[in-house]
């Protein structure tokens, strides 16, 4: 990680108070949205405001910021998940925590675009890591008859995307993703789920 200004890279020091700032605002933007005061990221973060701004010269750099982080933090989810025993499991919990999670990345989303930011910026730098992550997971999910053959990774991202706003938006998290993966699974999955043979 470098510094924005100088190019040089970073002290332990301030690397640790640049993770400490994304996580404060990664919180404070998921509990009060983004109109929320930079100066309450600082304070929950315990820096000053001068050096979030040394970090992040302008609320729209520290939104960015945020979701970047999220999504390379999603993609280390997933890249560990590529052992687990249960490779069903282990793509159907992702795939839960992902909408979980869609309040703050909608929110940080939201705010890009408001804005001016195009948000596919962000995603385009943390995007393909996340995507490779998530192709993995569900390779090894069709490998073991829990996800439909004929899926790729394109649908599933589409999938998490419109099921993230769609649970953001409408709040019914657990009817839309118990729907959604019903589409996922293979028939004989969902017929042995209902009690049909």
């Amino acid at each position: 990680m470098t510094a924005p200004a100088s190019g040089r890279p970073l002290r332990a020091d301030a690397l640790r108070n640049r993770a400490k700032v994304l996580a404060a605002a990664e919180e404070v933007f998921a509990v009060q949205g983004t109109s929320a005061p930079t100066e309450e990221v600082a304070r929950k973060a315990g820096v000053g405001i001068g050096t979030v701004f040394r970090h992040f010269p302008t609320k729209e750099s520290l939104l960015e910021a945020v979701l970047v982080a999220l999504l390379e933090r999603l993609a280390a989810e997933a890249r560990e998940l590529r052992s687990a025993p249960d490779p069903g499991a282990a793509f159907f919990g992702f795939f839960s925590r992902v909408v979980s999670q869609a309040a703050t990345k909608q929110a940080v989303t939201e705010a890009l675009a408001e804005v001016g930011v195009d948000a596919r910026e962000a995603t385009g730098r943390a995007g393909p890591g996340l995507r490779a992550a998530i192709g993995v997971l569900l390779e090894r999910a069709q490998d073991a008859g829990a996800v439909r053959a004929d899926v790729g990774p394109g649908e599933v991202m589409a999938l998490l995307a419109g099921m993230s706003y769609a649970a953001g938006r409408a709040g019914a998290r657990d009817d839309v993703l118990r729907i959604a993966f019903d589409g996922l699974r293979p028939r004989e999955c969902r017929d042995r789920a209902a009690g049909r043979t």
